[in-house]
């Protein structure tokens, strides 16, 4: 079998069985509390749902912040929602601490 590729062609995962790091689909932005802010921020170097956990979980760290929801574009800029008292120093702080780029507003 030299020089002969023997390669099995796996389809593609459609958005509705697909997992949420390879879905095309946006999701929907997520609705604030009464009281609560809801800001929106850019995000670069996200490729997986595993990006998207960790900056949620370390955005949701922040003081003030009651949810953070990531909308994932792989290899793209993501959209991050931040609900809460947000601070956008902060925010970029918890985003580039745990290894993204953020873009802003």
């Amino acid at each position: 079998m030299c020089g002969t590729e023997n390669r099995t062609q796996l389809p593609l995962a459609s958005s509705a069985s697909g997992c949420s790091c390879c879905s095309t689909e946006a999701a929907p932005a997520p609705t604030a509390a009464a009281g609560a802010t809801t800001v929106e921020f850019a995000v670069d170097g996200l490729t997986c749902g595993h990006c998207v956990q960790t900056v949620e979980k370390a955005v949701s760290a922040v003081d003030g912040v009651e949810s953070a929801s990531v909308d994932l574009v792989p290899g793209g800029r993501s959209r991050l929602w931040v609900q809460g008292t947000v601070d956008a120093a902060a925010t970029r702080e918890a985003v580039t601490a745990a290894g993204y780029t953020f873009v802003g507003i």
